[in-house]
């Protein structure tokens, strides 16, 4: 093999882990942002009484239960549907009972090819999320929530 061509082909291979290595940050990239966005679609959802942003980004076999705390101070355990969270969108937030700078932290834990792991805290209490990536699009599936504990 010509010196030249050796050069050329060293250069080469040296080049491709790089290149690998690049797509897959990107990659990474774009679904890190993309988590964000569904949990966004998410809380925005009920926060802007938008439910057609939860149908975009709740999976429809959502498995959803939380602890919420009732006027005395009791947590009560609440399952909630992918369509009975579609119908708290449209009618959580229709009286504004949700101030505009209500919180909407997402703290975006883990994300792999096929899932990932989010904490939501908002208005109503923290939401721990589980999302799957189906044809290219990240849903969320599981949630596990309660109101925020009382202040003490």
């Amino acid at each position: 093999m010509p010196v030249t061509t050796t050069i050329l082909l060293s250069a080469s291979l040296l080049a491709l882990p790089t290149a690998v290595t690049a797509n897959t940050a990107d990659a990474a990239s774009d679904d890190h942002a993309a988590v964000r966005a569904a949990v966004l679609d998410y809380v925005e959802g009920i926060y802007e009484v938008t439910p057609e942003r939860i149908e975009r980004s709740v999976h429809p076999e959502l498995a959803k239960v939380g602890w919420g705390r009732d006027a005395e101070g009791n947590y009560n355990e609440s399952p909630m549907t992918q369509q009975q969270l579609v119908d708290l969108a449209g009618s959580y937030n229709k009286d504004g009972r949700i101030p505009a700078d209500a919180p909407k932290e997402i703290e975006v834990y883990d994300v792999l090819d096929k899932t990932a792991s989010v904490k939501l805290t908002a208005a109503w209490g923290i939401d721990y999320m589980h999302l799957v990536k189906l044809d290219g699009r990240w849903m969320i599936r599981n949630v596990i929530w309660q109101s925020h504990p009382p202040q003490e």
